[in-house]
């Protein structure tokens, strides 16, 4: 990928951080810091690896999107907005009545494959696409993002241990590991592990697994474009970020997992992001 082409992607990830705050509003909690660590990666795979048509959302062939860490839907609301599957306008009315964004993924949302927000759960259901689109003979992929502490669920290693029964190398999944959960670190807490942990958890499943800088686009172009190569196993991407990434007093604080935004809070962070 030449030079261009990455700060084309730097660029769209900071458009999604702008629209994280577009859709935080004012005076209402929405999950900032999540949503952040996950920004570069969300742009990397709307813009430069899935195979998708805002004009067609339901496309046969799409690949599929699941955020498994539904609080962090932000990050994919933005991406959704600026490739007009539905207005920007609508970001500023994420959790208002009558809006058409809620806190969470839901399926009546353009773009959106399927609910999420109770933990655990995505990568099942990745996991029974996956196994769908195999049965059907269809070479559609599946992608999912995971976040760290979310790993302390039991269904996510039962989903792990279900795709490489299957030699389901048609789903990736992407581990935001920002190693902050609502209440604090997730090593100590919730017994999770680093990337370098998870990583090898993963592996002694039997995926394939790579560790890489969640912010790095050209990393993450690597490693995901290498896993189209991987053949009879599935694919994890472990990336290390920061919770918060681009808000300077966010970066990096558990405080602001989900927090509302003040006027003078919003202020900062778009200015921040613009420059």
């Amino acid at each position: 990928m030449d030079k261009s082409a990455v700060e084309k992607l730097r660029e769209k990830a900071t458009r999604i951080r702008i629209g994280i705050i577009e859709a935080l509003g004012l005076g209402k909690p929405g999950h900032l810091g999540g949503s952040m660590s996950a920004a570069d990666m969300i742009a990397v795979l709307y813009y430069h690896k899935m195979r998708i048509d805002p004009k067609n959302p339901k496309m046969p062939n799409r690949d599929r999107f699941i955020m498994s860490k539904g609080h962090s839907v932000l990050a994919q609301y933005a991406a959704l907005a600026d490739l007009g599957y539905f207005s920007w306008d609508e970001l500023s009315k994420t959790k208002t009545l009558g809006g058409l964004l809620q806190g969470h993924p839901e399926m009546e949302t353009p773009g959106i494959e399927a609910n999420t927000g109770s933990l655990g759960q995505g990568l099942s259901i990745g996991v029974g696409m996956a196994l769908g689109a195999k049965k059907d003979k269809a070479d559609w992929k599946t992608f999912v993002m995971c976040g760290d502490a979310e790993l302390a669920e039991g269904q996510i290693w039962e989903a792990a241990t279900t795709a490489v029964h299957y030699k389901l190398d048609n789903i990736h999944v992407l581990v935001d590991v920002n190693g902050l959960s609502a209440v604090g670190k997730v090593g100590a807490r919730y017994n999770v592990g680093d990337a370098d942990t998870i990583a090898a958890k993963l592996a002694a499943f039997g995926w394939d697994v790579r560790v890489i800088d969640g912010h790095k686009i050209e990393e993450i172009v690597l490693a995901l474009d290498a896993m189209d190569k991987i053949k009879g196993k599935p694919s994890a991407l472990v990336a290390r970020t920061v919770k918060g990434k681009g808000v300077s007093f966010a970066e990096g604080e558990a405080s602001f997992h989900n927090v509302p935004m003040t006027e003078e809070t919003r202020a900062k962070a778009l200015a921040g992001l613009k420059g």
